[in-house]
């Protein structure tokens, strides 16, 4: 014999129950079967609800009535046919007008007790398991209607009565040895205590009464048929990546149902554990998917840990004072008084040195556990040898479990570790003896990213998701959109890599998709995203609360530079090729490293010196491992470069600077490149990196513009005076050419102070033969005094500028 079971979402309509009935007819044809339902989908919530509205005099408790009605009687009227259909709905209406005239009673004398709620509560699964097997009859013949109150017995604890196992196990072989039906259905969760009167057996309860029928009859399989594929690695709900576990042990089936895998109800599992009866998890609309078997040892491909789960709305209660150490009955009072108050404990710790003791309860018992512990320890209170019990809201447990995981070392250290690089604060820990369960409480805002975080670290090929929020998306900007789109299935194969954009901003308009944007697409979606400001975008951001999140600064904007510590205090890293950040007062400079460390969260700049050359890599490298820098020499706009290599007696210097503008190589205002703000910056940003405590207005910069030029209030009159002191430009040139010298703009570092300039470079000199628009960086140090380390490359140009950035977005991931 077979027992299954059928939850609420699996009959929760006509099209539903027309697939359950399917499913039986199949099964019919080979065993004889006992079929446990549930109410129909939310009706069991309606029906409480009615009952709340209906004690508080709201006549509202009619309308919700009324679709309790409605419902019910739309399902027969879709699944029986004939003249049948006239006699159920009869008898389904004498049914209804029962509950209402329940309902009636509660809003007359104002009063919606257990019992009277268990009453009412019951009709749920009574009218649904009278309408299925009405529907049943019209094509398995040998099918009936089992009340369950008839052989379950439980005590008078309603809402959650406790079962007298002798009584209904007695009472459920008597039953099924006499029965020749081949399918009986019977109502699930509904049971009666000795007087008669209607129990029901806990929210879940439908699962437990097919369980006490299959441990009753010795069935050969107890299946639970639900709306999911089995147990699932972690809710796939809020876990993309999870999948359904093929076989699981008892033990390890009632740690994640206890800890929120809510397709189980836990006790279930006790009664077919007791009598070795196979369970399993199966999908009502997926009836062919494998689904999950539960036996009494699990096997399993993917190592010690067979799930995450957790549970939600918890507030954590913390008894503590020095009056506690050495002194016996503590934690007995502190239980007792929780239990007289019915309050369910989920999960317990305490110090070793006696000086606290921390439980974990459901937020909405919270206010009622201060109350009656502050009561139960009001003497030592007064005494200040303990302190009021403080409650802590807003938070949930996460819970690892497996069986195997006793036997390997460093489950915890994974997991904790993998918490911890996320940022998730872990509030408490709780580790069983039997080490199958390891339960952390976090904070119920980084649930999601608690399960993300730990699926992908003990489930998945260890490839680890980028989740990137750009803003920027301009030239370089699109570039870069344009090259992760490129590369993404190579990080993934090769170095395992996801990396999505989840977030895209220009300086208008903002979109986002945490599932990823799709990256041909978003040039269009982007011109109908909402508008954007940096303190909305930013929200956006936190409140994604993804782990691996970075935000990613393409601009040159002041005011985006200001929200990096933001950002960084959310450890959310930074990747900036905006140099305003890095270049601002040394003390904000200093800050956001320390923020970075603090919140361990990375902050990478390595395109504000050199493009996408390593130098910054490199001098982190060399200061890391012990060298000094003693002098720096570089030529550090590519712009600048391009510029003067390209000026000569045909060309003026308004057409080069036009040309260079045109193709990218200075910023959209010329005048950064051209004043050398732009030189002094990226010189001190090294010099910083080298170790130096420098500002801005340290460094010496001597312009070569004429004074106009300077003081020019818009590009268009920059471009004025450019024409207008042609011959000034002119002069230079020729100037240089007369030494048989090339025209630098340099930067030095020496000896704790820098300097920019225009310079005349002979050929001797390693700079002379820099071309177009190349970068070039000697760093002398303490191990390199004389012949220096010198990187080379372009330094200017949105595609290298865009690799930078990308560079620097795989080096966080490998970190």
């Amino acid at each position: 014999m077979k027992v299954l079971k059928f939850g609420g979402t699996s009959v929760a309509n006509a099209e539903n129950i027309s697939k359950v009935i399917s499913i039986l007819e199949r099964e019919a044809k080979k065993n004889k079967i006992a079929v446990v339902v549930s109410a129909l989908g939310g009706t069991t919530d309606l029906l409480i609800e009615a009952g709340e509205l209906a004690t508080k005099k709201n006549n509202d408790y009619l309308k919700v009535f009324q679709h309790i009605s409605k419902r019910h009687q739309e399902a027969v009227q879709q699944l029986i046919k004939g003249p049948k259909k006239r006699t159920v709905l009869r008898q389904i209406d004498g049914k209804l007008e029962a509950l209402k005239q329940i309902l009636q009673g509660v809003y007359l004398i104002n009063e919606f007790s257990d019992k009277t709620r268990d009453k009412i509560v019951s009709f749920g699964e009574l009218l649904s398991s009278y309408i299925i097997s009405e529907a049943l009859q019209q094509t398995v013949k040998k099918s009936a209607l089992k009340d369950s109150r008839e052989i379950i017995v439980t005590d008078s604890a309603h809402t959650n009565a406790n079962v007298k196992s002798k009584e209904t196990t007695t009472a459920i072989s008597k039953f099924f040895k006499s029965n020749k039906d081949k399918i009986v259905v019977l109502p699930g969760f509904v049971s009666r205590d000795k007087e008669g009167n209607t129990t029901t057996l806990g929210r879940g309860g439908s699962d437990y009464t097919a369980a006490l029928i299959a441990a009753a009859v010795k069935a050969s399989v107890l299946e639970i048929w639900t709306d999911v594929s089995g147990m699932y690695t972690a809710n796939p709900k809020l876990v993309k990546q999870a999948f359904s576990i093929a076989q699981i042990s008892y033990q390890e089936a009632m740690e994640l149902s206890h800890f929120g895998a809510k397709v189980l109800y836990p006790p279930t599992v006790q009664p077919a554990l007791q009598k070795n009866i196979p369970i399993y998890i199966k999908n009502t609309f997926d009836p062919e998917a494998e689904g999950t078997l539960i036996t009494k040892k699990s096997k399993s491909k993917n190592g010690p840990v067979k799930g995450i789960s957790h549970i939600e709305n918890i507030a954590l209660l913390t008894l503590e004072g020095n009056g506690m150490i050495g002194v016996p009955g503590f934690s007995k009072r502190l239980f007792s008084a929780l239990s007289r108050s019915k309050i369910n404990v989920v999960l317990i710790t305490q110090a070793s040195s006696e000086h606290s003791i921390c439980v974990g309860v459901y937020s909405n018992d919270a206010k009622m556990a201060k109350a009656v512990v502050d009561k139960e320890f009001a003497y030592e209170i007064s005494l200040k040898k303990i302190k009021p019990l403080l409650v802590e809201a807003g938070l949930a447990v996460i819970a690892v479990v497996g069986d195997n995981m006793k036997s390997h070392q460093g489950i915890s250290g994974r997991m904790f570790r993998s918490l911890g690089q996320n940022n998730v604060n872990v509030r408490a820990i709780a580790q069983g003896a039997s080490e199958r369960n390891i339960s952390a409480v976090i904070a119920h805002k980084d649930i999601k990213k608690a399960l993300v975080t730990l699926h992908n670290t003990f489930f998945e090929k260890q490839i680890k998701t980028l989740n990137l929020f750009i803003v920027g998306v301009g030239n370089v900007g699109a570039i870069l959109l344009n090259q992760i789109k490129q590369q993404q299935a190579y990080l993934n194969e090769n170095l395992l890599l996801n990396i999505k954009v989840v977030g895209i901003s220009n300086s208008k308009k903002m979109i986002f998709n945490e599932n990823g944007i799709d990256l041909t697409t978003w040039s269009e979606k982007i011109k109908k995203g909402k508008p954007r400001t940096h303190q909305t975008f930013f929200k956006v951001v936190k409140d994604f609360n993804l782990s691996n999140s970075i935000f990613i600064d393409v601009t040159a904007n002041e005011d985006v530079a200001k929200t990096y510590r933001d950002y960084l205090k959310e450890s959310i890293s930074v990747i900036a090729c905006n140099k305003i950040a890095c270049s601002s007062k040394y003390s904000d400079y200093l800050e956001l490293k320390e923020l970075s460390r603090k919140y361990n969260a990375s902050f990478l700049f390595e395109t504000n010196v050199g493009a996408g050359l390593p130098v910054i890599y490199t001098l982190n490298n060399l200061i890391n491992s012990g060298d000094k820098i003693t002098s720096i020499q570089a030529v550090l706009s590519g712009s600048l470069n391009f510029i003067f290599n390209n000026f000569n007696e045909k060309t003026s210097f308004y057409d080069v600077v036009k040309q260079a503008q045109e193709e990218g190589y200075t910023e959209p205002d010329p005048r950064i490149d051209l004043s050398g703000v732009d030189v002094a910056r990226k010189i001190l940003i090294l010099a910083r990196e080298a170790g130096f405590k420098i500002d801005l207005k340290h460094i010496t910069n001597d312009s070569f513009l004429p004074k106009d030029s300077l003081k020019a209030k818009s590009v268009a009159d920059f471009y004025k005076t450019l024409k207008t002191y042609a011959s000034h430009f002119e002069a230079i040139y020729a100037s240089a050419k007369e030494n048989d010298c090339q025209l630098k703009y340099v930067a030095e570092f020496n000896n704790g102070k820098a300097k920019v300039g225009l310079k005349e470079v002979n050929s001797t000199h390693p700079f002379y033969n820099l071309q177009g628009k190349d970068n070039i960086v000697l760093f002398y140090t303490t191990r390199y005094p004389e012949q220096p380390l010198i990187i080379k490359g372009a330094g200017a140009g949105a595609e290298v500028t865009a690799s930078g950035l990308f560079a620097d977005i795989i080096t966080l991931g490998r970190n």
